[in-house]
């Protein structure tokens, strides 16, 4: 049996871009993808804070050092810049594994970059 668990999270970065007119997705900085272990094309969980949506899209690696983050198609309906989210990622894992697996959470600083040094511990 496999369950779904937390296996990584941005937290609490602002949306710098919403792009209607997109195809579909989040585009996120390739610096705080990588810190978060989450890869291109991977299915997300987007946390609006201001407004409290809920919704899932796939990531797009964004330009490594730009703090971009940017709602692409549908989804840009459902934040305005400068709202704060948080994105999570979830992997499938047996209840054993799940039970080792510590998950990664980034705090980026109010311009959605890496604060050098910071405990990305969750």
């Amino acid at each position: 049996m496999f369950i779904e668990v937390f296996k990584s999270k941005i937290h609490r970065v602002k949306v710098t871009q919403a792009d209607l007119n997109y195809i579909g997705s989040i585009t996120i900085d390739e610096d705080l993808l990588e810190a978060a272990n989450i890869l291109e094309g991977e299915k997300v969980q987007i946390v609006n804070n201001n407004n409290g949506e809920r919704f899932e899209t796939y990531t797009i690696r964004g330009e490594r050092g730009s703090g971009v983050i940017c709602l692409n198609g549908a989804a840009a309906r459902r934040v305005q810049v400068g709202d704060i989210v948080i994105i999570i990622s979830y992997a499938y894992m047996t209840p054993e594994e799940a039970k080792a697996f510590r998950p990664i959470a980034v705090f980026p600083d109010d311009n959605n970059r890496l604060v050098r040094g910071a405990n990305t511990g969750a």
